[in-house]
């Protein structure tokens, strides 16, 4: 489907300045380009130029050198659109209630306290080597190569302790009955 583009600036033969109507002649394809890369809807482009053209029209006096009339429009193009832009309207529709948010559903800080309590001692009930290794890991935050260092271990100890232990609180009957 190709789209049919309609003269810019229609009117520009009864214009009061000739050198405006041939400029626009001349150049309204490429300014048209310009303006369609600008916007996302060829109508809007159109109107952007024609909005960019009035402007260029209004100061046609007052620019001095008519060899960069292409640099002023394409000037008027950007600040228009930049103006539409910030201009453009958030729209809002009106509705018999309001749309509130489903509340979270909040956590008793009890249950939250006795998950925490039942968790310290499952760990505290880890071996000595393992409780250390899940302490440093994720109570202190410590990578597996930091722990390793301060332990005076391997790397791969770290993570095969690491791993059992997790696997010894995730069978540990307290933390089962408390989650």
């Amino acid at each position: 489907m190709t789209a049919t583009t309609t003269p810019v600036c229609t009117s520009a033969s009864t214009a009061v300045y000739p050198s405006f109507s041939s400029y626009v002649r001349a150049r309204g394809p490429v300014l048209q380009r310009t303006a369609r890369s600008l916007t996302s809807n060829p109508c809007d482009a159109e109107d952007l130029l024609q909005t960019a053209l009035t402007k260029t029209y209004l100061a046609w006096e007052r620019i001095e050198d008519h060899r960069a009339l292409d640099g002023y429009v394409r000037r008027a193009l950007v600040n228009t659109r930049t103006s539409q832009w910030r201009k453009r309207k958030v729209e809002e529709f009106p509705c018999d209630e309001l749309p509130e948010p489903d509340a979270a559903p909040s956590v008793d800080p009890a249950e939250q306290q006795a998950l925490r309590d039942a968790m310290w001692r499952a760990v505290l009930r880890l071996p000595a080597r393992q409780r250390a290794m899940v302490v440093l890991r994720y109570y202190e935050d410590l990578t597996e190569v930091q722990t390793a260092e301060l332990l005076g271990v391997s790397v791969g100890t770290v993570k095969s302790a690491v791993s059992r232990a997790l696997g010894k609180l995730r069978e540990d009957p307290e933390l089962a009955c408390a989650a």
